[in-house]
């Protein structure tokens, strides 16, 4: 079996885990490809930093910080913190000492010549991943927000992170969209798979700037795999972050019904055939499914490597 998921970061990282938990369970000869967002990814003190390709990386090789919920375990500050000293940097951005290799051997292929996406796959051929880590695009595509203010733009990682999301925004922008071609293995990860699955990711920063590659969203519509999407609201709240300060922005409702509806029925020229959402929005599955997505009400929290896996498990299931 062939299976593709579109993710985001912590989210994305923790799901694909548990998917990749239960098939080495059930189908050990099972091929997972991620398709990573890199919306969120920026060039910072000459480096290019990678927030949601490290999350899943560092997730899956099992080198994550679970309590902090992002970067490496065992992590120290002193780089960072030394930086401050001769102002370069963001001071609310820190990265430690264990990341910054990351970021530093990645610029050292990227400055060589070689694309995102095989540098990439040379990073993560240090660790047995089990799962084939694949970035959007080779272009960089950076999400900015458009302030409410006055309409100027804010690169995406400065609302998020320094202002916490809390700026008023009339919406976002992707720059550099127009002129991004997907990364290779991209379409066919999808157009070849026997199911795709969009993560419980942040629907509009995280799975949106996916599908905005020219290209992605039209293999996502013809594909013949089913597509099944995981709600990443629970009972009217966002799981993580502020997603719903996004969801805002662009007309979207905090939530399960309202971002599955947001996606759209694939027989009605959505993208989605099915959609979990949590036990405690059950009500809202006669919606969904009279919308012409097929709807299971499932636990969604994961918590645990075995909760993550059951609900992968459930994502399957609904494929039928």
């Amino acid at each position: 079996m062939k299976i593709t998921v579109i993710c985001g970061g912590v989210g994305g990282a923790k799901f694909i885990r548990g998917l990749r938990e239960h098939l080495r369970q059930t189908d050990p000869g099972a091929e997972i490809t991620a398709i990573v967002n890199t919306g969120d990814d920026m060039w910072l003190t000459s480096l290019r930093i990678a927030p949601d390709l490290d999350s899943v990386m560092y997730t899956l090789a099992g080198q994550n910080d679970e309590v902090r919920g992002w970067g490496r375990l065992d992590e120290s500050e002193r780089v960072s913190t030394d930086m401050r000293e001769y102002g370069v940097g963001w001071p609310w951005f820190t990265l430690g000492d264990l990341d910054l290799s990351t970021h530093i051997t990645r610029s050292h292929y990227l400055r060589s010549g070689l694309p995102l996406s095989e540098a990439t796959a040379r990073i993560t051929a240090r660790w047995p991943l089990g799962v084939r880590l694949i970035p959007a695009t080779d272009d960089e595509v950076e999400t900015h927000v458009v302030l409410a203010e006055d309409g100027s733009e804010m690169h995406f990682q400065e609302w998020w992170t320094r202002h916490r999301a809390a700026l008023p925004i009339t919406g976002f922008v992707q720059r550099g969209l127009d002129g991004s071609t997907p990364a290779p293995g991209v379409l066919e990860a999808i157009a070849e798979a026997d199911v795709v699955l969009f993560a419980p990711s942040n629907p509009v920063v995280s799975i949106g700037p996916v599908l905005g590659i020219p290209g992605i969203r039209d293999t996502v519509e013809g594909t013949s795999a089913p597509v099944i999407g995981v709600s990443p609201i629970i009972a009217g709240a966002v799981v993580r972050g502020m997603a719903d300060a996004c969801l805002t922005a662009i007309g979207v409702a905090t939530a399960a019904d309202a971002v599955a509806l947001h996606y759209g029925a694939r027989s009605r020229g959505g993208l989605i055939d099915g959609w979990l959402i949590d036990e405690t929005d059950a009500a809202s599955v006669p919606a969904i499914e009279a919308a012409g997505i097929r709807a299971r009400a499932v636990p969604l929290w994961m918590k645990t490597v075995p909760l993550s896996a059951q609900l992968a498990a459930d994502a399957l299931a609904l494929v039928g």
